[in-house]
């Protein structure tokens, strides 16, 4: 499996996990003074808390994956193991006992706790479960695959590494004294006034120009 892959695979777990818990998980029915029979429902984030924990962790872990390097990425990759495994025991222990999710939410929405009928599970526990399972699935799977991974871009390397073939990086000065000369600048006279044999390119361009010769034999 390869970094795009795994990191395309964690954010759309991350995002199906937040799917699977948001509709109703649990529904059931109260009595309340005023009514006699009132329904209650509880979503999946309210029934199982480790269920959007979990989703967010994948989301960051995907993240981490594409822009970290060799080190970061396999403690991302064990992060979202832990968050597919986090989901699943969450929503198994929902699905295992449902009441104390209904009688929170019967709490939380009417003020009563005394349940009136069964409570009824849907079927996006389910879902959540196995979207947690498959986080825990792409994060083994990327770490197997992580060694080939290529290492991220040198972007962030330190500025003014010289480039390919002893080049400078694009950007950085030349160092002082490299034989560089200044523009305009003539021959540098030697012992007697005479040239040093160093012709300026201007000049010698401008010595063309007149007909003269820049070497000035």
């Amino acid at each position: 499996m390869t970094r795009t892959r795994t990191v395309l695979a964690l954010l759309v777990l991350g995002a199906l996990t937040f799917g699977t818990g948001s509709p109703t998980w649990v529904t059931t029915t109260v009595a309340t003074a005023l009514e006699p029979e009132v329904a209650v429902a509880a979503a999946g984030t309210s029934a199982a808390p480790g269920v959007g924990a979990g989703a967010l962790v994948l989301l960051a872990a995907g993240i981490a994956c594409a822009l970290t390097g060799r080190v970061a990425r396999y403690v991302a990759l064990v992060v979202a193991a832990a968050a597919g495994v986090l989901v699943v025991v969450s929503t198994l222990a929902v699905v295992a006992d449902p009441t104390p999710a209904a009688t929170a939410a019967a709490s939380a929405s009417s003020g009563v706790t005394d349940l009136t009928s069964p409570v009824v599970l849907t079927a996006w526990p389910w879902a959540a479960v196995a979207t947690g399972v498959l986080a825990v699935v792409v994060a083994v799977w990327g770490g197997v695959a992580a060694r080939g991974w290529a290492a991220t871009s040198g972007r962030h390397e330190r500025a003014g590494a010289p480039a390919a073939g002893g080049q400078a990086a694009p950007g950085t000065q030349p160092a002082a004294g490299a034989g560089t000369t200044e523009p305009g600048a003539g021959p540098h006279p030697g012992p007697g006034g005479e040239p040093d044999g160093e012709i300026d390119p201007h000049d010698a361009w401008d010595a063309l120009s007149r007909g003269d010769d820049p070497t000035g034999r």
